[in-house]
């Protein structure tokens, strides 16, 4: 006996499964955006203020202010070099400015730049962050 086909609708819900596959976050926003979703919280907000709610724009601007840092290892060559004590200087030289900037943009996936010397605060954090990469690897070493 062959089935019958339905032709009324069904009003049975469905549960659908994602077939994306989940990328990781770059920034907060992202974050942010993961934690809407699952919440319905981003639904409402849609069903509300409409599809141009501001939240892609809220979301590049906070992937930009607050993005997850990739960090990499220090290859030989710059343990080295930062192992000769020259993150313990009082003064540093323009040169060595420019390797610590290299290393440190490289390490902390930053676009290479050389800070101004006139404001120390930005050398002080990545003196800071060098030395905790130094010392960690000393440590697996």
């Amino acid at each position: 006996m062959a089935k019958r086909k339905s032709t009324t609708k069904s009003k049975k819900i469905t549960k659908t499964t994602k077939t994306e596959t989940t990328t990781k976050s770059k920034g907060l926003g992202d974050t942010i955006e993961k934690i809407t979703e699952a919440t319905g919280i981003k639904a409402v907000v849609k069903a509300i203020a409409g599809e141009d709610c501001g939240c892609d724009e809220r979301k590049d601007w906070l992937n930009k202010k607050f993005p997850y840092k990739k960090v990499e290892c220090l290859d030989p060559e710059e343990k080295e070099y930062l192992s000769s004590g020259i993150l313990k200087e009082k003064r540093i030289s323009r040169k060595d400015q420019e390797m610590i900037a290299k290393i440190h943009s490289r390490v902390f996936s930053h676009k290479y730049h050389v800070p101004c010397s006139c404001n120390p605060s930005i050398w002080k954090q990545w003196i800071r962050e060098l030395n905790d990469m130094l010392d960690a690897t000393e440590e697996i070493s």
